[in-house]
């Protein structure tokens, strides 16, 4: 087992591995900017290493200083959370090199399954279920007119390097192609350095549903249940449950099951999912895998007593896993509190939180690294906490979570507390009956 495990992430990941870490008996070591000095992640570890200023390219997104850090400390393994280098495939190729296991995918992994077109092309060799579309990468905009036209509009032109909604146009018609064509080129070039672009069916009335799955250095793995991920502002994920709503037992056991061919014909080791977008009749085609661990891992954990990320040490030290699939025994909901101004077009809103009280009681979980007095910087991600609440049905965890976030006070700043107090009462989202575009027709409204 490892003796000491550097985060190389900040915030509440940070947080939730620091804390894995201490119950393993794995000593912990932060890394931090200097506008993350006063974060909790910062102070609860075992040691912290400051690696540079407050932009991400001089800090968290620097690998020299990372591996530099790495090394001053003894660590033998870096855990690299979500976001930032999680799904770097050179990052993971130089701990190899430095002899520091990176606990998540291989390059070689990174790289197969991180282009999306060659993820694609790999899911259909292992027999999963994928979107209609092009073989691979588009060469020209003549072979993107000749594949939408086999197709069959709507499509959608997708960024082979993408991610966040970024180099993505649903195109609904023949003679708004080429504009979307030049303009998902464009911004995918300046997102990702890259600019090829696939396209595929728009399914229509789509649900985001993923699978959890953890895979071994022997080649199995097993699916941990799925998670609906349907409530999304402009590709990013608002709020999350497990079990989803829309979910039988029959399609679970069916995209479980893909969920594990995808895995096991890849040899994946580690914990990641395996997404999926599902129609309306409940069909499902692969999406994308993702080769880390997910925001909304702790909603999967709740429902079914399991530590993912002390899998992931576990799974990373060579430990097999047992084998076993789950399914949900309980429901969990998940919101992510960002900090943005719902009621204007979810400004960002960093500053000092001048007050804040967290809710408690039975069922509620709280992952955050903010406290009263803690100033948010402007320079990352806005998500500052995740609020999670367990029960036994979906509509004892939606009470719950509406009780939650009347007693969720963040005041000096702006936060989406409000939007989602909103959402669990709108009829659509209690109903269960919401797909992905469920925000396009959301409208917050002015509550005193």
């Amino acid at each position: 087992m490892f003796k000491k495990i550097l985060i190389a992430n900040r915030g509440e990941i940070a947080l939730r591995v620091i804390r894995t870490c201490k119950e393993m008996g794995i000593k912990s070591v932060a890394v931090y900017s200097t506008a993350d000095a006063e974060s909790l992640h910062v102070k609860f570890a075992d040691e912290a290493v400051c690696i540079g200023p407050p932009s991400s390219n001089e800090s968290y997104l620097k690998m020299p200083n990372i591996i530099a850090a790495a090394e001053i400390t003894n660590a033998d393994a870096i855990h690299p959370g979500y976001g930032f280098l999680s799904e770097n495939a050179k990052f993971s190729k130089i701990c190899a090199e430095h002899d520091i296991k990176f606990i998540g995918a291989s390059a070689e992994m990174i790289d197969r399954m991180g282009d999306k077109a060659n993820a694609k092309e790999t899911m259909k060799a292992a027999g999963v279920p994928c979107v209609p579309g092009s073989d691979g990468v588009i060469e020209t905009f003549k072979d993107c007119q000749k594949v939408a036209k086999e197709t069959g509009y709507p499509v959608m032109l997708k960024a082979s390097a993408g991610g966040g909604g970024k180099g993505m146009r649903a195109v609904w018609k023949a003679e708004d192609l080429k504009d979307a064509w030049d303009s998902a080129r464009q911004e995918s070039k300046a997102a990702f350095g890259n600019d090829d672009m696939y396209i595929e069916k728009l399914i229509e009335e789509p649900r985001h549903i993923e699978i959890q799955i953890v895979g071994d250095s022997t080649g199995k793995a097993c699916h941990l249940s799925e998670r609906d991920c349907s409530i999304q502002r402009r590709h990013q994920k608002l709020t999350e449950e497990v079990p989803s709503p829309f979910m039988t037992d029959e399609l679970r056991q069916k995209m479980g099951d893909a969920a594990v061919k995808a895995s096991e014909f890849i040899k994946y080791e580690g914990a990641g999912t395996v997404e999926f977008l599902v129609d309306k009749n409940r069909n499902f085609y692969f999406m994308e895998m993702n080769t880390r661990i997910q925001v909304e891992h702790p909603i999967t954990e709740q429902v079914i007593d399991f530590d993912l990320i002390r899998e992931q040490i576990l799974v990373a030290a060579g430990v097999p896993i047992s084998g076993k699939n789950y399914s949900p025994k309980l429901h969990a909901i998940e919101c992510r509190i960002n900090a943005e101004d719902p009621h204007n077009g979810f400004r960002p809103s960093p500053g000092r939180i001048t007050t804040l009280h967290a809710p408690g009681g039975h069922g509620v979980r709280l992952d955050t690294h903010v406290y009263a007095g803690y100033v948010i910087p402007p320079n990352y991600d806005s998500m500052i906490a995740k609020l999670i609440t367990t029960a036994q049905t979906r509509e004892e965890a939606i009470s719950k979570m509406k009780r939650a976030l009347d007693e969720f006070y963040i005041e000096g700043i702006k936060t989406t507390i409000p939007f989602h107090r909103q959402l669990m009462e709108h009829p659509d989202y209690v109903t269960g009956n919401y797909t992905t575009k469920f925000m396009e027709d959301f409208v917050m409204q002015d509550k005193q």
